[in-house]
């Protein structure tokens, strides 16, 4: 008597493990941090991918991607109040991303808080959809990002790194809550490709918080790149965030940036970038902060002029 054995799907265990660091001096981009980007171990099946450690979320990995963002983190939202370039990352993570279904990715991800007595203290969950076909390709969701308890530990304790980089949002780094909204999409039509993204963040407050009410910020940008060959293209963008709730301020950003593939992965870029703040930041006058490069200003104005030679490993 024979007996057929359905066979296994495949599984592959997976694992990644990246360090941040500064090329001029060869500092950690996080003191103390090794790995200050993701650490992360997981198993990938026909039935998506499970991971576990130091992560992205799923709007980085879904929405993210179909932005300008992917050119440089000075196309960012400024102060990067909405997470546009991932200046956070989250510990104690678990994320499932489906396999694509004629296109469409779906990902969930929680991370624990780690605070004793207190589930919730700290904790993160994100979800986001996403759709790329070879002409069109679209991605949003939701972060939930949780600062910390400040009856059971510090204010800031969290799975997540923190947001509060910049004079844009200094002033509310004592919030309970960050919720995040993102949707982004862009249109490739031959050697142009169109794209905008829209976000809605929301600061919460509460008993231990320095500020009442809620921070929230709206961001809406554009941009437009151009291949003019396989090797060189152009790109340039616009961002506008207006903050409303506890403070007011308005930020006017426009970037532009070209770049050349010297062989398939070596490349030399240049990039410009001009902001413009007006109103109040919770601290006082609005201060510039290109993207998400974290540099004050000082003043209601900043000017970026950045190049470079890349390798890629």
């Amino acid at each position: 008597m024979a007996f057929n054995v359905p066979a296994m799907p495949s599984m592959l265990a997976i694992f990644q493990v990246e360090n941040g660091f500064d090329g001029t001096n060869g500092a950690l981009a996080t003191p103390g941090r090794i790995f200050s980007r993701q650490a992360f171990v997981g198993i990938s099946s026909p039935y998506g991918t499970v991971t576990l450690g130091r992560q992205y979320d799923p709007l980085t990995d879904l929405e993210q991607i179909v932005t300008a963002d992917v050119y440089s983190g000075s196309f960012a939202t400024p102060g990067d109040i909405d997470n546009y370039d991932s200046s956070a990352r989250f510990n104690n993570a678990v994320k499932w991303v489906s396999p694509s279904w004629a296109g469409v990715t779906a990902e969930v991800m929680y991370a624990l808080g780690g605070v004793a007595g207190s589930t919730g203290s700290g904790q993160t969950w994100s979800a986001a959809l996403g759709y790329q076909s070879a002409s069109f390709s679209v991605g949003g969701g939701y972060l939930h990002i949780d600062n910390g308890n400040a009856t059971l530990g510090n204010r800031g304790t969290s799975s997540s790194d923190s947001v509060f980089n910049s004079p844009v949002n200094a002033a509310y780094s004592s919030a309970r809550t960050v919720n995040i909204t993102r949707v982004g999409a862009n249109y490739v039509l031959g050697s142009l490709t169109l794209g905008a993204a829209y976000s809605y963040s929301q600061y919460t407050a509460d008993a231990a918080s320095t500020y009442s009410g809620s921070e929230k910020y709206h961001n809406g940008s554009v941009f437009a790149q151009y291949q003019i060959t396989p090797a060189f293209l152009v790109i340039a963008g616009y961002n506008y965030t207006r903050a409303l709730g506890d403070s007011s301020a308005k930020y006017h950003q426009v970037n532009i940036g070209t770049d050349y593939n010297l062989s398939k992965r070596t490349d030399v870029y240049a990039l410009a970038g001009y902001q413009h703040a007006l109103g109040q930041n919770g601290q006082g006058p609005a201060e510039a902060s290109i993207g998400s490069l974290g540099i004050a200003s000082g003043k209601s104005t900043q000017e970026l002029i950045a190049v470079g030679l890349r390798h890629k490993f």
